[in-house]
């Protein structure tokens, strides 16, 4: 659900994401400054930062609501015929308004372009290779991003000395940010902007994976053997797979160098 904040002359757009996830990002105009920004966004457009981290696009969120520690919060979610305490929902219902300045959320019809354009950086895919990150971005382009790059970002060095919060890593709602442990964020813009790019889209990945990744049922029609035979070829030629599910999978180049 795409729903627009406006007052005076300018305005902030944000899309809802995901109830479930109970997350937003909130896309500031590049016509806002320091002076006519909201105060908790003023610091981001001067460093000329207009896409907001999720955990500070729910702080402003959470600046506009009535808290849950609200001493007669029942009766308000009985009023509003709210089963529990939901954060967006108030948020919806109170309009966005505050008394503290003139915004309000109002629902808009289209995405504007300039939010369509920073998308284009956003994620599909990522995968984990040594301490870089192989990224698939929503413009077709794949860059791998070294994090080492990235130690100005808090928690970082988290990643750097815990390999499996690293391999941890997955890709948060729209596309904005990778995840680790759903506790440290690298946005994707960051990751866009430090990647070194590489000659790769994401569909050679997809036919790749498609072409080359056998389960254990085609590893062994392409062997034409038995399953019992390839347990004893994985366990005399060094034969691996590179997933063990309830049937493992295998590279077919791996495979066919069992057939020379």
């Amino acid at each position: 659900m795409y729903q627009g904040i406006s007052a005076h002359k300018y305005s902030v757009w944000f899309p809802l994401f995901h109830e479930k996830s109970k997350t937003f990002i909130i896309e500031l105009s590049e016509d806002l400054d320091e002076w006519t920004a909201p105060l908790l966004f003023s610091g981001y457009v001067k460093q000329r930062k207009y896409t907001i981290s999720r955990d500070i696009s729910l702080l402003w969120g959470r600046e506009r609501i009535v808290p849950v520690t609200r001493q007669n919060i029942d009766s308000i979610l009985n009023t509003h015929h709210l089963k529990e305490y939901d954060e967006m929902k108030i948020l919806e219902i109170a309009n966005g308004k505050c008394a503290q300045d003139s915004l309000m959320i109002r629902n808009i019809e289209e995405v504007p372009l300039y939010v369509i354009k920073r998308q284009s950086k956003n994620l599909m895919d990522i995968m984990v290779s040594g301490d870089s990150l192989i990224c698939f971005f929503n413009n077709d382009s794949c860059k791998i991003a070294d994090i080492h790059k990235l130690d100005y970002i808090d928690g970082i060095d988290k990643l750097l000395s815990n390999r499996d919060l690293f391999e941890s890593a997955e890709i948060g709602v729209g596309g904005y940010y990778v995840t680790f442990n759903n506790s440290i964020d690298i946005p994707a813009i960051d990751l866009y902007k430090a990647g070194t790019k590489i000659s790769l889209s994401r569909n050679d990945f997809v036919q790749f994976v498609k072409n080359n990744i056998l389960d254990t049922t085609e590893t062994c029609h392409l062997l034409s053997c038995s399953r019992q035979n390839l347990a004893y070829l994985a366990e005399n030629t060094g034969l691996s797979s590179i997933k063990e599910v309830r049937g493992n999978l295998y590279i077919k180049g791996d495979i066919m160098r069992n057939t020379w």
